[in-house]
């Protein structure tokens, strides 16, 4: 009976990684679609994005009533961990573009992957093995690689962006962490989560920014392939697998993003094949069947019965 249960745990954990390991793949989608949206700045970019996304969820809300709205109903510090989650990600992301060089800026806020791994494993249950620690380092160096092409200079006068990176790393890292902390909590309320960050974002454009409209009919569908998957459903299935799967493993895999990214922008003819992209895949692929390796072995050690 107890050997029954604990292999429908195995599973749906499982389960809830690979879900989660959408994110990833949804996440390799964001360069692309960024790059089509033209002249338009980033908090419009992310209001119009994440509004996208909420009407998303609110349609999905309808169709399944009024109990998944009383779902909503969480207590103030849900809504303050995902509002700061990707809000908070967000502001700090391009405060950091703004303050630093794009490169540097970029992977020191992508020290979250290694922090999630870390971090969990404060969390009930959860121990940091050999193996996950080597797997988010070998992902790191690959994406240090491949990022910066070998080359990095950090500059004193760019504090402010890296600090702001940093927060990023910290932010995204915290945010995934402590969702697990609340399972009970539905997959759901990521919508009422995006629906906040667009009200902020546009509260910034309207700030700091000068609105630029989209150009054309590409440009729009750049925008609505944001909202729907690296910056819509992305979330939502990032939310399912932190909770409810192996999340040492979805860290250590995280760093497959932005190899995918620049699979994705060599694929359409945005950026050129190179031995360093070569390197930092082999790296990055290593590191992430490494930091799968608490699944396989649970999956060998699971009972027959």
């Amino acid at each position: 009976m107890a050997d029954g249960a604990g292999t429908t745990a195995r599973k749906g954990s499982l389960r809830a990684t690979l879900i989660g390991g959408i994110a990833v793949l949804l996440w390799a989608l964001l360069a692309l679609f960024t790059a089509a949206t033209g002249q338009v700045p980033p908090f419009q970019l992310a209001a119009m994005s994440f509004t996208i996304a909420f009407l998303v969820a609110v349609v999905m809300w309808l169709r399944r009533g009024r109990a998944v709205l009383a779902r909503l109903r969480q207590p103030p510090v849900v809504w303050l961990i995902g509002i700061g989650g990707l809000f908070g990600y967000h502001f700090c992301y391009f405060l950091a573009l703004r303050n630093a060089p794009a490169v540097e800026a970029s992977l020191i806020a992508y020290l979250w992957p290694l922090l999630i791994v870390f971090f969990s494993a404060l969390l009930p249950g959860e121990r940091l093995r050999w193996y996950h620690v080597a797997g988010v380092f070998a992902g790191l160096a690959g994406t240090v690689l491949l990022v910066s092409g070998g080359e990095l200079a950090f500059k004193g006068e760019y504090a402010l962006g890296y600090a702001a990176a940093g927060a990023c790393a910290l932010i995204w890292s915290g945010y995934s962490v402590l969702s697990r902390r609340f399972p009970a909590v539905p997959t759901d309320v990521v919508g009422g989560y995006c629906g906040a960050t667009a009200v902020l974002a546009l509260l910034c454009h309207l700030g700091f920014e000068t609105t630029v409209w989209p150009a054309g009919a590409l440009e729009w569908l750049a925008v609505a392939g944001l909202g729907l998957g690296p910056v819509g459903a992305a979330f939502f299935v990032w939310d399912h697998g932190v909770k409810h799967g192996d999340i040492q493993a979805l860290g250590a895999a995280a760093y497959a993003a932005p190899l995918l990214s620049t699979l994705v922008l060599i694929a359409t003819g945005l950026a050129a094949p190179t031995a360093v992209v070569l390197i930092a895949c082999l790296l990055i692929t290593g590191g992430a069947v490494l930091g799968a390796g608490g699944l396989v072995r649970r999956r060998r050690t699971a009972p027959a019965g």
